[in-house]
């Protein structure tokens, strides 16, 4: 099996470029979503904190029981 993937591989011209270009996409992708976390705002990530528990309690009660 695979040699015949590779035996077409070799067949098509040009298929180096294919695990570049699926690297930097990746690549992109992560920094993206690097940045976006990276400029999230306090008050965003406070209230996603609560999503996992959210048994009914506000950001600040959650911060209560932490502190």
């Amino acid at each position: 099996m695979l040699r015949f993937i590779k035996q077409n591989l070799e067949t098509i011209s040009g298929v180096e470029i294919f695990p570049l270009i699926s690297l930097l996409i990746f690549t992109l992708f992560f920094l993206i979503v690097i940045i976006r976390v990276i400029r999230m705002k306090k008050s965003s990530v406070s209230e996603m904190s609560c999503y996992p528990l959210n048994d009914g309690c506000e950001e600040e009660e959650f911060y209560q029981k932490q502190h």
